[in-house]
């Protein structure tokens, strides 16, 4: 790790403002991804702002919207009754991601914004379009087992890691972030960028903007929803695959539904075209299996990871199996 300046935050503007003054400069909130890659010499910033006293840990009911902070911690949200009631798929994520202890020092704005967990990213001496923009990816033709299917580019093929995001996309959350123009509202499905030709860019933030929240909308779709989690081993590991979804019905019949998958994709990936083929279809394994076949359309693989596109689809049948079995909402 290379020498760098902390300093301590009292408030977003400030935080914000020490940031901007140091290219390169990073927040801190749990630091349980950061300091990860500072050690590995991924990360090199000359200042790293301290920003975890600030009040943004308030979990909140705001009319038909709970308002989660970007500091609230990820074991906090996970058990708190508004999270779980309303958004069971947000909980179960939430759940499922690292260890108990990880969780109690992890936030959920930096949960959003952490980085994939590539060997070629991770380790210096490979080539990485993401790390080292227009210096190749190693991982193209390496060991690539674990990476992604799902909207990938010459440039990078490096699957994003998180369970929250997965979950927040299918339930048509909003990331709430703070800037010089004040504060602005994106949607989380756009705030991922997929690699093309810059995979180092990889969300919507510009250089000095904070995210403050998160916001999801209270309705009986969410209240019926369910994440499913594959990995090789029990806990404290990363998704093969994963799935989020919500449906609700009207009497046999699947009047709206919300899919996303992880493990699979370089963003946390929205199956649009898999909810098109399950609104007004009959509720049942034939509908789930064609929701399936249509959400791993297009999917590209390498030589090593093509076994997820199967084990993607056997996921989504019983993902949404378990949700439908969850009675009407």
């Amino acid at each position: 790790m290379r020498a760098f300046d902390f300093v301590a935050a009292d408030s977003a503007s400030a935080a914000r403002t020490l940031v901007r003054e140091v290219p390169g400069a990073r927040f801190y909130a749990g630091g349980t991804t950061l300091v990860d890659l500072m050690k590995a010499d991924v990360e090199q910033p000359a200042r790293v702002v301290d920003i975890s006293r600030l009040p943004l840990t308030a979990i909140e009911r705001r009319g038909e919207v709970v308002r989660i902070g970007a500091l609230a911690r990820n074991s906090d949200a996970a058990y708190d009754p508004l999270i779980a009631g309303n958004f069971p798929a947000v909980a179960q994520a939430l759940l499922s991601g690292a260890s108990g202890q990880i969780r109690n020092a992890a936030t959920i704005g930096g949960n959003l914004l952490q980085r994939t967990r590539c060997t070629y990213f991770r380790e210096t001496r490979w080539r990485c379009n993401k790390r080292e923009p227009g210096s190749g990816c190693d991982a193209l033709d390496g060991f690539n087992r674990g990476h992604a299917v799902l909207g990938t580019s010459e440039a990078c093929i490096a699957t994003y890691p998180g369970d929250l995001a997965v979950a927040l996309v299918a339930l048509d959350a909003h990331v709430v972030i703070e800037g010089e123009q004040g504060e602005r509202t994106v949607a989380l499905v756009d705030f991922y960028r997929l690699p093309g030709d810059r995979p180092d860019r990889e969300t919507a933030l510009e250089f000095g903007e904070l995210i403050t929240a998160v916001e999801l909308r209270i309705e009986p779709l969410h209240a019926r929803s369910s994440y499913l989690k594959v990995r090789d081993r029990a806990s404290y590991e990363f998704a093969l695959v994963s799935v989020a979804c919500a449906l609700r019905t009207d009497g046999d019949r699947i009047a709206e539904a919300r899919l996303a998958l992880g493990g699979v994709a370089t963003v946390p990936w929205r199956a649009s075209a898999a909810e098109g083929a399950l609104t007004g279809a009959a509720a049942g394994e034939a509908a789930y299996r064609t929701a399936a076949e249509a959400a791993l359309e297009g999917a590209r693989t390498r030589p090593h990871n093509a076994f997820k596109v199967e084990l993607a689809r056997r996921a989504i049948v019983r993902a949404l199996r378990t949700t439908a079995g969850r009675g009407a909402a």
